[in-house]
Formats: C-alpha cells, structure tokens, sequence
C-alpha cells in the first residue's frame, strides 16, 4: 500500500471515529475558575495561528509562550516568524506577555521527519512532529509549575485538532501536574477574528507549515 492510499484510509477510518467539540470542552473547563486566572504556557508556531488564541487565552489565563519549532526550515525563515510573533506582542501587548524561547535544532527535527517525508502533508510526518514539540513544550511547562498547557496548532484548518488533542491529553498522563487544556481555536469564528487582527497589524502569512518536506517545490528549489 503506498503512503497516499495509508493516508486515504486513515481519512476514511476518521470519518467513522466520533468528533469531540474541543471549543465546548475548553468553555466548560473555564467556567471552573472561579476567583482565579490559571498559569498557562501556549506553545506558539507562528504568529497567524497564535494571534486570536492569545486573546481568546488572556481574559481566563495568566498567559506565557513558548516558541518551540524547530522543524522549520530554513533558519531564516524559523527567524522570520519569531521576529514576526516577537513584533506583534511588543506592538499590541506591549511585551507584557512573557516568550520563552527553545533552542533551535533544525538538523535533529529533519533526521527524526525522514522516515516519514513521502507522506502527504496531514499524516504520519506531521502527527510525530506535533507529539516532538508538544512534549518539548509539555514538559517545560511541568518543570517551570505551570497549571495548564496548550497549543495554537488547533487553530489552523491544515491541522488535525482532534488528533492534536489527542496527542494532548496522551501526555498529560506523563506530566500530571500539568493539565492539558483542550482546544479547538479556529471555532466561534477563531478564523474571522485571525484575519482581522492579522490585516490590522499587517502580520506576516508564511504559505507553507514549516518543515522541509513541507516547502513547495519552486521554494525549494530556489
């Protein structure tokens, strides 16, 4: 079976699996906090899908990020996208949000990829890259006493949310002092409002996810 009919059945298998409203179970979970803003650290990939979840976060959360991505390829462009994130905080936040910033390994994250590069974008590669960075960023968040954990990867309509939440909720039995905080951002218009805060502060809009295997052909070429 070659990697695209893998991934024509896995679609199909995923079609039967029940769906989970992650927005309600994040609603449900906030309306717990009474008195209180939970610590939560949100690993952050670009500043496209972070910019509505932030805002959506920081009216519930004492909210920190975490800039964890070194599957992004070229370190110009992994550059690009912190300068960009690091932009807009100071511009519309006034660096009152703290950035935590992991070391880049560019090399390590590519070598780890290869098994899988012949996959369409959507399956094996990119579910072992979601897991490498989550658990990265899991685990500071667990070192450093947060309450809860999340990613901005849900907002996107390229990412499998049910399966990043998925790999979520596996870690938070490996980092029990740490809840994972479910999520599906690109809900109750999470899109609409990324595109206007987007167009208002004219943020950058890279148009591919990150990794090597991800680049299009006529970028890679270049």
């Amino acid at each position: 079976m070659s990697n695209i009919d893998e991934f024509i059945a896995y679609l199909e298998a995923r079609k039967l699996k029940p769906k989970t409203n992650y927005h309600l179970e994040a609603l449900k979970e906030i309306q717990s906090f009474v008195g209180r803003k939970p610590r939560i650290l949100l690993h952050v990939c670009c500043v496209i899908c972070a910019c509505w979840p932030i805002e959506f976060l920081k009216e519930y959360f004492d909210v920190s990020l975490i800039y964890n991505n070194s599957n992004i390829y070229p370190s110009e462009e992994y550059t690009k996208r912190l300068n960009e994130l690091k932009r807009y905080l100071k511009e519309r936040y006034n660096d009152s949000i703290p950035l935590i910033e992991a070391p880049y390994d560019n090399e390590t994250y590519t070598k780890d990829l290869e098994i899988y590069k012949d996959d369409p974008e959507g399956f094996r590669r990119c579910f072992l890259c979601y897991e490498k960075r989550l658990e990265e960023a899991y685990a500071y968040a667990e070192e450093n006493g947060f309450d809860y954990f999340t990613t901005v990867m849900t907002f996107s309509r390229q990412k499998d949310s049910q399966k990043i939440n998925e790999i979520g909720k596996a870690l938070m039995q490996k980092y029990p002092n740490t809840k994972y905080f479910f999520s599906d951002f690109k809900k109750d218009n999470g899109q609409l409002k990324s595109n206007e805060i987007a167009e208002e502060y004219c943020l950058y809009k890279q148009n591919y996810c990150g990794c090597i295997y991800s680049l299009p052909n006529e970028d890679l070429n270049k």
